[in-house]
């Protein structure tokens, strides 16, 4: 039988055995794992079979502890049964992992392992979350490629059914999970091969069962507990033994070995390195190249790691080694060492070959490169008289001196291996593009093929990279394409060029791909001189497209993808060009069939029109330009931004050395002002004629890039030529003053919702409004001057604002601005909004998720401070426990306020009376009273300076507490509806005055857009890829019920006062409050440029009923609840229908569709009646207790 050969994803490698092994699955999702769960989701939505021919049943748990319960529960009554975790995921489930073991139970976990949320999260790849449940009792199996991430999901699960132990899966996050790689997939027949149907139903015959009941889960004293912990020690014993069975008879069916240690290298090899997961690829074609080279070096690669066989690892060691270089992709800080490590020096000494020279290094942590320079310097230590241990590679460790130098030129890659990379920016499409065209190669030509595709855990915005190799021989490098080592690269947007140093990668002769606004007898003067010089350098091909103009002309946005997917393709030669659009259009079909037939024909239509506008340019004979790459940050930003985080933007962080970071994960706030992205093609531009000032377009900005201010037209005199202002048109600031509106030319993403925004119409010309869109490059030097000068304008006094309008709330400064959120993102608005009300009082607990990654994701970081140096204190800790962490925050903020008011009283002969009471009884409900209190604890700070007194000192480090706080919890609906949702209830039930921010997107953004309990029936997400079937959760009337709690229901495009309102009211009420807010986002499937009125469409169809909620009404005798929105005026299909998300269901199973817009129909009318008779409900003047109000 023919093999079928694939190009894959580990992710999607590990899915396609463990969906077929399976009868239940139980997910939730984290990156970098969430891709196992939802391909397991939408084969089973597509009625794919498992292999005894039933649908595995695949559910969607609220977290992951919530998975490895049910998955528990599952096992106990006899299911083969599955899950997939990472990092902090891996961590919650080891409570469940612990009584699995401990009750013998057979299960695979599959695990793309991730780094752990230390001083910082990161979504990357090492070995901390694996190392961190080794003590569980739990098998442990490491794959370190793609095609071994296939194959050992189906060797676990033969070898935990026979050994009854369970098996944790894991391979590298990212680097295995996410990288695209030909293999040999495994088919049906080869899997029944491998398991044993009898060991199957012994499963099952173990399970709970009423016809033969029996009782696990017992509560043991101290006199039998110890034993029967050892009574397991047998099946532990034979887990080696049944795990190298289970590899050799997946040999026997598929011609692959593998062993429980596989050696490879010199037989007689002096010097070895030991490692797991995917290091172990670049060490085994490292150690290959160097013993074709006459070196006596190996590399033993660990498969099983728990239980750790010493007698298979001796076995596999040569006797002929001296030392041995163990590498960890993990820390375990205060250890003798990484666990590895010590299991190897414990497994020589035990096998008694205690001689053997061992040292331990660590590497790749948070898929830290890991190249073949690093391991050469690896082995060249261990060929040292005295070799350093405890080493670190890959970094410059300048303060504990633990890191090794290597040499970055020493590069191994094979003969006939091309190398590509592409440079596109987040949500581009570029990404995506290229996993299609590696697979198109490795599955279209004879070529082995790998992809590999780097960007930050922002995502949308910023740079990404494709790293694409192809050739005659099977691709293991499991790192990025390195200098000079590209034969393509391609630049997908043309203002990277004066940031990004992208041909450092092409090798001489290469070919250079640029989208280009210019053609091709324009374009070479448009060039930065390091561009220029490089080309001429390395004698480079070069061509361009117009793709923002093809992309125009076939509707299809910003979007680049399929457009330089042709260019690249018809340039490269791999397929006849014939054949490559063909490819491309199959793959268009394949991907985007189910968004429905125009988005289809959209990219046909791209793809047709590229080859026409793909020029060649006839390269000068020498440099033109006058234009020069910039510097990542400018000169006169701070020292650490300059040293440190320039740096980073500037692509060099792997360089910087240890001892430049802060040692505790604390960074400075008000640092994106520094990092000029210059995305947008387009700006708005103010027409100052049309303008009403009404500051709509400054309160939509989802980057806080328009501003507006009213000053003092005296400071005029100093301006810029144009530099545009009009009379103040506000009643408070009138004569004398002047208005303008300034937008930040560089940091403007180009989303258009200011224009969207904007009620004033040109009379004159149609389409026209007080603010329009305008080419971005003509305009940015004298915009960003004019920006600098607009900001050296003084702010208004805060006491002199009232906030209760839009147009006041922004003449107030965000403290929140130029984020890393998508174009048009519906979070940040809300976000900017409270650092403008509040931020100069605010500490923010931010779950995890996109509100904590574009709040608080390096290199720069959007929280900013206002003109006194005040602005909010922002922390994020875990995504499952915000609600208890801002609680926290809350409890402190009170327990001091209460000591320093009791130490305040002993002060009164020093302090007066007058102060001391001034502080204690300061009204700092307004802005007025607030700077008086701070006014009265400088004068307190004053005049305690000086004194000895330890309780005068504790009165001073406390004094700031007198002052009001503004406790804000904000986190999306996968936090506050899922897995947040417990510590959220009791954080509102605790009566303490907390202000929590939901941004409810309906998904959960941050991992990709997955159904969370907020995602409305009918709407198609991942793990809910057949369309929800069930409703909405109403988070707000589950809070409402308290009757103590604050809340609101707001959606700033359909009504912004009511959304300002809202947030003012919540943060005035002295206890709990809750506010949902209506947050658009890409995961919806619609241009965000509409997302204004497509707001407005979800509250006019009852989907987004608006109301508050405030419980100090009913204690006037008034009802609380005020509903804000009309009821449903429209279908709620008519708003439902412009979004993918829902429409995509109609092109998948129409029935199903039609039958749950119905019923999502139903919900929207009866959840508006409901509320109409609660806020209909008459309330006597009595409170709570039935008693009168004063």
């Amino acid at each position: 039988m023919k093999k079928q050969v694939i190009m894959i994803d580990g992710n999607e490698a590990t899915a396609s055995v463990a969906h077929r092994l399976s009868e239940v699955i139980a997910i939730y999702p984290i990156t970098p794992s969430s891709g196992m769960g939802e391909f397991s989701d939408e084969w089973s939505a597509k009625g794919k079979k498992n292999l005894w021919g039933t649908i595995p049943l695949v559910v969607e748990m609220q977290s992951e502890g919530g998975a490895a319960g049910a998955v528990h529960g599952a096992l106990q009554t006899g299911a083969l049964t599955t899950t997939f975790t990472a990092s902090q995921g891996l961590l919650l489930m080891i409570p469940n992992m612990y009584k699995i073991a401990g009750e013998l139970t057979s299960t695979v976990f599959h695990v793309a392992a991730r780094a752990i949320a230390a001083h910082a999260l990161s979504i990357y790849g090492d070995h901390q979350d694996v190392m961190a449940v080794r003590q569980t009792g739990w098998a442990l199996l490491s794959s370190g490629s793609v095609q071994e991430a296939h194959d050992f999901a189906a060797i676990s699960q033969a070898a935990t059914l026979k050994a009854r132990v369970p098996f944790l899966h894991f391979f590298d996050g990212f680097r295995t999970s996410h990288e695209v790689n030909k293999i040999l997939m495994l088919t049906d027949e080869e899997l029944r091969g491998i398991l044993d149907d009898e060991l199957i139903r012994a499963h099952r015959a173990r399970a709970l069962n009423p016809n033969n009941p029996v009782l696990r889960g017992t509560a043991q004293n101290p006199d039998v507990y110890f034993q029967m912990r050892e009574a397991v020690n047998p099946y532990y014993t034979a887990v080696p033994a049944i795990t190298q069975e289970a590899m050799d008879k997946f040999a026997q069916v598929t011609g692959r070995q593998y062993n429980l240690f596989d050696y490879y290298g010199d037989p007689n090899a002096e010097r070895v390195v030991v490692v797991m997961g995917s290091g172990g690829e670049t060490v085994v074609e490292t150690v290959k190249h160097l013993a074709s080279r006459g070196e006596k070096v190996g590399a033993v690669l660990v498969r099983l790691y728990r239980p750790f066989s010493l007698e298979h690892f001796a076995r596999a060691l040569p006797k002929s080694v001296k030392s041995i270089a163990v590498l960890d992709r993990t820390k375990e800080p205060g250890a003798s060492g990484e666990p590895l490590y010590l299991d190897i020096v414990n497994a020589l000494v035990e096998s008694g070959r205690s001689s053997v020279k061992v040292i331990g290094g660590r590497y790749g942590l948070s898929s830290k490169e890991f190249t073949p320079a690093m391991v050469k310097a690896t082995l060249d230590e261990l060929g040292k008289d005295g070799p350093k241990n405890h080493f670190t590679v890959g970094i410059n460790d300048d303060v504990a001196h633990t890191s090794l130098d290597f040499d970055p030129s020493f590069m191994i890659e094979p003969e006939g291996v091309i190398s590509c990379v592409f440079f596109g920016l987040g949500a581009d499409g570029t990404v995506g593009a290229n996993k299609n065209s590696i697979k198109i190669i490795g599955e279209e030509t004879e070529n082995f093929a790998q992809g590999y595709f780097y960007y930050d855990s922002k995502k949308s915005g910023t740079v990404t990279m494709s790293h694409l190799r192809f050739g005659p021989t099977p691709i293991r490098a499991p790192y990025l394409i390195e200098l000079n080592q590209a034969n393509f690269v391609a630049c997908h947007q043309f203002s990277f060029l004066e940031r990004v140093n992208m041909l450092k990668y092409a090798k001489k002769g290469a070919t250079f791909l640029l989208n280009s606004l210019y053609g091709p007898e324009e374009v070479w003067d448009q060039l930065p001189v390091e561009v220029q010089k490089d080309i001429l350098e390395k004698e480079l091909k070069f061509y361009v497209i117009n793709g923002y103009e093809v992309a125009e002309k076939t509707g299809m946005g910003g979007r680049m993808n399929t457009i330089m997917q042709t260019a690249f393709f018809a340039i490269s030669g791999i397929l006849p060009r014939e054949a490559a659009i063909a490819e491309i259009k199959h793959s268009i079909e394949k991907t985007y069939g189910k968004r429905g037939e125009a988005v289809v024909r959209k990219n046909f239509e791209a793809v047709d029109a590229t080859i026409a506008n793909l020029y060649e340019v006839k390269v000068p004979a020498g440099i033109t330009s006058t234009i020069t790459r910039r510097q990542p940050v400018p000169s006169e930003a701070p020292e650490f931004v300059r040293d440190v985080l320039g740096e980073i933007i500037g692509a060099n962080g792997d360089n910087i050395p240890v001892s430049a970071f802060p040692i505790d994960g604390t960074f400075p706030t008000g640092t994106t002002q520094w990092e000029k992205r210059n995305i947008a093609l387009e700006i708005p531009v103010w027409d100052e004629k049309l303008c009403i000032q009404c500051g709509k377009c400054v309160m939509v900005c989802p980057h806080a890039v328009i501003r507006h201010k009213v000053y003092d037209e005296k400071l005029l005199a100093t301006a810029p030529e144009t530099f545009k202002h009009v009379p103040s048109k506000f009643k408070e600031f009138s004569t004398g003053y002047a208005y303008t509106v300034q937008v930040a030319p560089e940091d403007c993403t180009g989303c258009t919702l200011c224009v969207e925004v904007c009620p004033v119409k040109d009379k004159t010309q149609v389409g026209r409004r007080a603010i329009n869109m305008e080419a971005q490059p003509p305009l940015r030097e004298a915009e960003a001057k004019n920006w600098d000068f607009f900001m050296e304008i003084p702010d208004l006094d805060r006491k002199l604002i009232n906030p209760s309008t839009i147009k006041n709330s922004q003449l107030l400064r965000p403290l929140f601005e130029f984020s890393g959120a998508c174009a048009g993102c519906g979070e940040t608005p809300y976000v900017k909004l409270v650092s403008q009300l509040f931020g100069d009082r605010s500490v923010i607990a931010n779950a995890t998720g996109c509100s904590s990654i574009y709040g608080g994701n390096l290199p720069t970081t959007p929280w900013a401070v206002d003109s006194k140096g005040r602005g909010p204190a922002w922390s994020n800790s875990l995504f499952e426990d915000n609600a208890e962490f801002g609680l926290g925050m809350r409890l402190t903020i009170d327990k001091q306020n209460e000591y320093a008011r009791e130490l305040l009283a002993s002060f009164e002969a020093e302090l007066s009376t007058e102060l001391v009471e001034a502080i204690l009884n300061a009204d700092q409900s307004d802005e007025a009273g607030i700077d008086a209190q701070r006014e009265h604890v400088d004068e307190l700070k004053n005049k305690l300076g000086n004194s000895s007194d330890s309780r005068a000192k504790d009165l001073i480090s406390l004094a700031d507490s007198l002052v009001k706080k503004s406790v804000w919890i904000i986190g999306g609906d996968g936090w506050a509806y899922d897995i947040g949702y417990g510590g959220l209830d009791h954080v509102l039930a605790s009566g303490r005055n907390v202000n929590v921010l939901v941004l409810d997107t309906e998904v959960y953004s941050n991992t990709g857009g997955q159904a969370s309990k907020s995602t409305p029936r009918a709407a198609v997400a991942k793990f809910a890829m057949s369309g929800k079937g069930m409703p909405k959760k109403d988070l707000g009337l589950i809070a409402m019920s308290y009757g103590y709690v604050y809340v609101a229901r707001v959606a700033m495009g359909a009504n912004d006062q009511q959304t300002l309102r809202a947030l003012l009211e919540a943060e005035s009420y002295e206890g709990p409050s809750l506010v949902i807010a209506y947050s658009p986002c890409i995961a919806h499937g619609y241009d965000m440029a509409k997302s204004l009125e497509q707001t407005k469409l979800a509250v006019q169809s009852g989907h987004w009923p608006m109301y508050r909620y405030d419980p100090r009404l009913a204690e006037q005798g008034q009802n609380p609840l005020v509903i804000e929105s009309k009821e449903p005026t429209i279908p709620f299909a008519q708003y439902a229908y412009n979004e993918t998300r829902y429409k995509m269901l109609t092109q998948m199973d129409e029935e199903r569709a039609e039958s749950l817009m119905k019923e999502a129909e139903h919900d929207a009318k009866s959840r508006w009646t409901l509320y109409q008779q609660m806020a209909a409900m008459h309330y006597n003047n009595t409170n709570g207790n039935g008693h009168k109000a004063e």
